[in-house]
């Protein structure tokens, strides 16, 4: 217990403290002798706390993720993260730890000033150097009072950046970025060298003033930020053979116009369209997951239609494998494993995906039915969506992710470091999915002990109940589509078809863009966007043009997939040849050459299968099932009965768990483990049951 003496002596000194101040604000004194009065602010005479003090803890990198804008802080000193909160930066700096950082009777002596100088020591290194114009700003806004933020500040209305993208050849190696803000009175400034730089990899540098090296040839992209606005510069550093002539190659359709504008501007010249050897092949794994027999590749390189090709496509696309395939795709991010959904859970959520699949259902109502899916697990399907995810955050997160391409997890706590999306925004998104509840009947589990284990009938369903609360303020919020409106009042029972409609309109930008970039990565083996799921300012697309034209004809086509696959294979890009030329060797992202990317595990036992005409052997599942088939993860626990072969060799290659709704779950890395399993276990006994051989 603190005595009487104690509490009067604390009391003192912050009503000492704020009196010093207010005398301060009201004669406005001199600066002291290390002071420079003619610093000047962003929006006028006067240094505003909004505009240039926020401005300088972002460019000296003080409010960081990994400096004082984490979520903890750091050395007891937290700050708003990316300076997203002027309020709470304010307080934090001039009265938190009883005022100690700011110094009104010498404002030189400040301790934020001396850590920033490198006069007091301090972990984050030298912040400012004294006597710039940073420093001078800071010490000038000391000396006149600290004001804090004002609601009467102009607003920063716009970014404008130059140049707005650039392509420099190799005698180019560097490119100064300028950078103007515009404020809601009118109002311009030249801000390059109080905005912040950043790059999206390391093929360039960029200066404290928005100077951009090339550090290798290649692609970046420059993220220019200033308060709370971002806009992202594509930045191409190229090296063209000598002499390069762009030879206009022939076009098959609009993905090639995109991806040929793009190229001729970088001075890459596509490789040539693949021999129809490798195409049938490619055309076979991409679409259904299998090769082509001997005799289907043989017949189609002896063909000699013009048209062969589109033929060839269209037929797999109508092909019962197709199905399976795809199947398998959308089972590994909608989390259709065992432990969540149990056997027969997995069984008919399989079942109906793959169903979905051959029935030509639209893409855009697949979605619908997922997002609206209630009733009982085993006799309604899409219940099981969220049957695997059961509170509103998760259910939030999941949602944002597959069908909206957004990671909102970083939100839950604090504003987005990277995106638009606030925390506010995290919870009133989350809340949309608040009226769910469980009927969980009676649990069948035969492990006792595995108490995270479910088997049995669950029933999903609606009922009014509590909004989610934000943790930040403590109050319940109010529903909100994830950067749309909010949502009208409707009975619990309601919420969920909106929510479908608002996702799966062909307006909604990030639906119908994700979506089409989901099906061009799993045929490319590269996003337009990439990762997937990160769709954001500071992750561009590498070819927006693109991507916004796939969307369009997704649209266009009534999101039928086949179509839309259709019409990716059809393109002179889908059919390039791997083999680079001398332009495009060092090609990553533009979609000169076709990318080699490792099959997925299934897909590559089945190979083996195919070739031996032996099946590989799955605990729990028939003889004759093919690995791409296979509805779940572990039908039958290790634990009750040991994998077979199969199931190993899956494992081994990186077969997801789906534990996660994501695409990254699912492992193509290599080792030296892979070598054994393609050369030793479970592959001998095949070999020696093999009719092929044994032929």
């Amino acid at each position: 217990m603190l005595r009487r003496s104690h509490l009067f002596l604390i009391a003192l000194t912050l009503l000492s403290i704020h009196l010093c101040r207010f005398a301060l604000a009201l004669e406005a004194p001199a600066a002291s002798d290390d002071a420079d009065n003619t610093a000047e602010s962003i929006v006028g005479s006067k240094i505003e706390f909004n505009t240039d003090v926020m401005s300088i803890l972002s460019k000296t990198g003080c409010n960081a993720g990994t400096c004082h804008g984490n979520l903890n802080g750091k050395g007891g000193f937290k700050l708003s993260l990316r300076g997203q909160d002027p309020q709470f930066d304010y307080d934090a700096l001039v009265s938190g730890s009883r005022g100690r950082r700011v110094n009104f009777a010498a404002p030189a002596q400040s301790l934020f000033l001396r850590k920033a100088t490198g006069k007091t020591p301090h972990r984050g290194g030298v912040r400012l150097q004294e006597g710039s114009p940073e420093y001078q700003e800071l010490l000038s806004w000391l000396s006149s009072g600290a004001n804090g933020p004002s609601n009467t500040t102009p607003q920063l209305e716009e970014l404008l950046v130059e140049p707005r993208s650039a392509v420099l050849a190799a005698n180019d190696d560097s490119l100064q970025i300028h950078v103007t803000a515009k404020f809601a009175d009118g109002q311009t400034r030249n801000i390059t060298q109080r905005a912040c730089y950043e790059l999206s990899n390391l093929n360039a540098n960029v200066s404290f003033e928005g100077i951009v090296t090339r550090a290798k040839f290649g692609e970046t992209t420059l993220i220019v930020r200033y308060l709370d606005q971002q806009v992202a510069v594509p930045i191409a550093f190229v090296d063209p053979p000598i002499d390069f002539q762009w030879q206009s190659p022939e076009q098959h359709n609009f993905v090639d116009k995109h991806v040929h504008a793009k190229l001729e501007k970088l001075s890459i010249q596509p490789s040539p369209l693949c021999n129809d050897s490798t195409f049938v092949r490619r055309a076979f794994l991409d679409s259904i997951g299998r090769l082509p027999t001997a005799e289907e590749a043989r017949n189609f390189v002896a063909d000699t239609d013009a048209k062969k090709r589109s033929k060839l496509i269209d037929g797999l696309l109508e092909r019962e494998e197709f199905s399976d395939y795809w199947a398998m795709k959308f089972a590994d991010i909608l989390r259709v494993e065992e432990k969540v959904l149990d056997a027969k859970g997995v069984d008919v959520f399989h079942g109906w995906i793959r169903q979905q699949i051959a029935d030509h259902v639209p893409h855009d109502q697949f979605v619908t039915s997922l997002l609206t899916g209630t009733g009982n697990t085993f006799e309604e399907p899409p219940a099981n969506f969220y049957r695997a995810n059961r509170d509103p955050s998760t259910r939030g997160e999941t949602a944002a992710r597959l069908f909206l391409g957004t990671r909102l997890q970083c939100a839950k706590c604090h504003n987005h470091p990277f995106d638009r999306w606030t925390q506010d925004d995290y919870y009133r998104w989350s809340t949309v999915f608040s009226q769910l509840n469980y009927d969980i009947g009676k649990n069948k589990r035969k492990d006792k002990l595995d108490l995270n284990e479910f088997a049995g009938e669950q029933t999903v369903f609606t009922e009014k109940r509590d909004e989610v609360r934000n943790p930040t303020t403590d109050k319940f919020v109010k529903p909100k589509f994830l950067g749309g409106e909010e949502l009208k009042k409707l009975r619990s029972y309601q919420r969920l078809p909106a929510v479908a409609e608002w996702v799966t309109s062909p307006d909604n930008t990030l639906f119908v863009q994700s979506q089409a970039n989901f099906f061009w990565f799993h045929l490319m083996g590269k996003g337009l966007v990439d990762p997937i799921d990160d769709f954001r300012l500071t992750n561009p697309a590498s070819n927006p043009e693109l991507l916004e034209a796939l969307a369009e004809h997704f649209v266009e086509v009534k999101f039928d997939i086949r179509q839309y696959i259709r019409s990716i294979m059809l393109s002179r890009t889908y059919q390039a040849a791997a083999q680079p030329l001398e332009s495009n060797q060092h090609d990553e992202s533009s979609f000169s050459r076709a990318f080699v990317h490792r099959l997925p595990a299934e897909v590559l036992l089945d190979m083996q299968s195919d070739v031996l005409a032996v099946s590989a052997a799955f605990v729990g599942y028939p003889a004759e099932m093919r690995a791409v088939q296979l509805p779940g993860v572990k039908r039958v626990p290790a634990r009750k009965e040991a994998p077979a072969a199969g199931d190993r060799f899956l494992k081994t290659f990186g077969k997801p768990e789906r534990i996660l709704a994501c695409d990254c779950e699912r492992s193509n890395e290599t080792n030296l483990q892979q070598v054994l399993g393609l050369i030793g276990e479970g592959l001998n006994e095949r070999l020696d049951n093999s009719p092929i051989l044994k032929s």
